[in-house]
């Protein structure tokens, strides 16, 4: 089979209208456009990027099935592109989630649903969503696969080095990172950025983090959305403003960067399992 060498990915940072369904459509439908226009293989969108994300009680009202004609719409206008967007699930009456939609070749290809459900600080997921309990790693081209963590994710390494343990050449992150969510003292702003170039870095696998910019009612979403290369060197980073970044990934970089450090060939997973044992 014949593996292509290069990735056209993109990150978009948009802003989200809370609970406005149709006008966050709008904003997908353009930014997709975009993609297209440039070339873009694999084009990733923030967390909640349907919905928004302050939402409380209104979960039950921008909530909908994954076979909603609205994904199905968006499905259509990504083609062949893979397209990661974030929005409410609704699996069943009162059952909700923090789910990924991954529409490609014009269908939902597969729902990721939300790991790590924060309930810290300004967080209070847990007490809306149903924790997900699956990884979902699907392939983008010939030699290349995806797989997504939603924000929170990322920071339970447990998760992360489950996530990568099925080699996926890229990871992405959409998140919903605000400005002082977590404590005044912790700073979204610098610290994303560490735990991401050492996902990078780590695991030799590029990054593409999308987050949000913009005001949500006291909330400011500091935006910051980047796309990180194998070795954790940044190849884009998105301005203090609504837009769309993208960078060319190489699977050559990728080989390079996990033979050189082959965390993937000695993750000893047997070992580290035997460790976790009798550990809640």
């Amino acid at each position: 089979m014949h593996y292509q060498d290069h990735l056209r990915v993109g990150a978009a940072q948009i802003n989200a209208t809370l609970g406005d369904v149709d006008a966050n459509l709008e904003r997908h439908r353009e930014r997709i456009a975009e993609a297209h226009q440039r070339g873009l293989e694999l084009l990733v969108f923030p967390e909640l990027s349907l919905s928004g994300y302050g939402l409380g009680n209104r979960v039950i009202d921008v909530a909908y099935p994954a076979h909603d004609p609205r994904l199905a719409d968006l499905a259509q206008a990504a083609g062949e592109m893979q397209v990661v967007v974030g929005f409410v699930e609704e699996a069943s009456p009162g059952e909700y989630y923090n789910a990924l939609a991954i529409l490609q070749h014009g269908e939902l290809q597969a729902v990721h649903r939300k790991l790590n459900l924060p309930t810290y600080g300004g967080l209070e997921e847990g007490k809306l969503f149903t924790h997900g309990n699956k990884l979902t790693h699907l392939p983008v081209r010939p030699g290349w696969s995806a797989t997504s963590l939603i924000c929170a994710d990322l920071w339970n390494p447990g998760l992360v080095h489950a996530a990568l343990l099925d080699r996926p050449t890229v990871l992405c992150a959409p998140i919903n990172s605000a400005s002082g969510i977590v404590s005044d003292d912790f700073s979204n702003e610098q610290n994303w950025p560490l735990n991401l170039q050492f996902y990078a870095m780590t695991y030799g696998t590029p990054v593409i983090m999308a987050n949000r910019f913009g005001p949500e009612g006291d909330s400011h979403f500091w935006g910051g959305s980047r796309i990180l290369g194998p070795q954790g060197d940044t190849l884009a980073v998105a301005d203090d403003r609504e837009m769309l970044i993208d960078a060319t990934l190489s699977r050559t970089d990728i080989a390079r960067a996990r033979f050189e450090l082959p965390t993937h060939r000695n993750a000893d997973t047997p070992l580290v399992r035997e460790l976790m044992n009798g550990h809640r």
